[in-house]
């Protein structure tokens, strides 16, 4: 090319640049409703703040695909959005857990809306637990009973959500600690076990698909913890210089389609670097060695999941906390494409100065809320916590093979929204949006290939 015909093109490339990838657009939508309960009937009594511990929700704050048809959703701590105690950040005993979904996708009658049509059913229940005793708040002075589960045994601690579960005298990333906040989660490669991040360590454990006994506790850097721990989050927040930022850990979770390595990002900056650079830590799974890198926010104010597209590329869940469920309008929901193969290792760098020069590139690869609007969707109806996302089986779109690409929501276990926008109210499920993916706009793309999962062999 020469120069006369290239300054036209960087003309072009100046004011109108590269968008996403207009082959991803959405082929099916399905939900679960957020009056529904789970399958672990034995935790069904009420919690603290008066809502039932067995309530169906948050299911979207990570997806995993488990092969076929099934995949597992994971609720964070727990059904905390009804006030009834601020010194425990309103978090109550929900015992942590795992849904088992069959997501259904199948084509839709002639003259639908989508091609497809996704129907979601429930398989299971299960309740994450250490076989070992775990620490519990008193709380003393707190004006709650003790954090203890009433479901213990002597060979079953549970997991909860209450904040005020931990060791004051360890770092927050002390597995002893029963507190758990949970936010992604992926499939071991033998379909044995699960990995889950979670927000209030960080913490990285791996359990028994099975039965949900924790099985393994990676150890994550040093500077991801705080020392001065609290229940209230605004607390500790202030009452340390270092580590993740309170409710704002790890947050994201991707496994490499070998099965090697886990691949996790925190939710924002963390205190000692400030400013819009977050980390991505790699975790060798074998040996459990770690690296860090660096990821730079474009326009959100948080990153909510990462997924794998092969060993080195992978798609990051920008996003605001816009939209249905916060009264407001959905802005930010945006997938990212980033290539860590020669990404710059910042293990022991801190400082937004330092790490900015040093974050991987990225492109946009699927604005969430464009695609979701040209469908007759609004900006106020769409879900505000766009968390979990996870790649599906394939399917076949006019004698087109397209990957398919899974993103759900965390409904915060609330069933109904009345707000300013929603003056006479609306349902607020658990939502998934499928997404179909042409090969051209992934062409490294590697699917993860995941073992029939035989519960019998489960060592309980």
């Amino acid at each position: 090319m020469n120069r006369k015909n290239l300054f036209p093109l960087l003309l072009v490339l100046l004011f109108c640049p590269p968008a996403a990838h207009a082959a991803v657009d959405l082929i099916a939508i399905g939900s679960v409703s957020g009056t529904y309960e789970d399958l672990a009937t034995d935790t069904a009594d009420p919690l603290e703040n008066g809502v039932a511990g067995n309530s169906l929700g948050g299911i979207g704050s990570g997806l995993a695909y488990a092969g076929g048809n099934t995949f597992i959703a994971i609720p964070d701590r727990g059904p905390n959005a009804k006030s009834y105690d601020s010194a425990l950040d309103d978090t109550t005993s929900y015992i942590n857990r795992f849904q088992t979904l069959n997501l259904s996708l199948a084509p839709s009658a002639p003259g639908s809306a989508l091609p497809f049509t996704l129907t979601p059913f429930l398989i299971k229940t299960t309740l994450l637990w250490n076989k070992k005793p775990l620490v519990y708040g008193t709380g003393a002075g707190l004006g709650v009973g003790s954090g203890v589960p009433a479901l213990n045994t002597k060979k079953t601690s549970y997991f909860t959500g209450r904040s005020d579960n931990f060791d004051p005298t360890q770092l927050s990333t002390n597995p002893n600690n029963a507190r758990f906040d949970p936010e992604g989660i992926r499939v071991s490669k033998d379909g044995q076990s699960v990995f889950i991040s979670d927000e209030y360590g960080p913490y990285v454990y791996q359990f028994d698909r099975a039965t949900g006994r924790r099985l393994n506790a990676f150890v994550l850097p040093d500077e991801l913890a705080v020392t001065n721990l609290s229940p209230v989050g605004a607390t500790e927040i202030s009452g340390n210089t270092s580590g993740r930022v309170a409710n704002k850990g790890m947050e994201g979770l991707a496994i490499t389609p070998d099965g090697k390595t886990l691949v996790g990002i925190m939710q924002a900056s963390l205190i000692q670097d400030g400013g819009k650079t977050i980390r991505i830590v790699t975790i060798d799974i074998d040996t459990g060695t770690t690296h860090q890198y660096a990821y730079t926010l474009t326009t959100g104010s948080g990153v909510s999941e990462i997924v794998a597209v092969n060993d080195h590329e992978f798609l990051v869940d920008e996003r605001d906390g816009k939209g249905l469920g916060d009264n407001s309008t959905a802005a930010v929901k945006q997938l990212y494409h980033i290539d860590l193969s020669g990404a710059q290792e910042v293990s022991g760098i801190s400082g937004e100065a330092n790490l900015a020069g040093k974050a991987v590139g990225k492109t946009l690869f699927l604005d969430i809320v464009t695609a979701l609007t040209a469908h007759g969707i609004s900006k106020k109806d769409i879900p505000a916590k766009l968390e979990g996302v996870a790649f599906g089986q394939d399917v076949v779109i006019d004698g087109v093979t397209k990957h398919t690409l899974y993103v759900t929501n965390d409904n915060d276990f609330v069933a109904t929204v009345l707000d300013s926008n929603h003056p006479t109210g609306i349902d607020n499920p658990n939502k998934f949006f499928v997404f179909a993916v042409d090969s051209t706009d992934l062409p490294g793309f590697v699917p993860q290939q995941i073992k029939p999962f035989s519960p019998s062999c489960a060592d309980d």
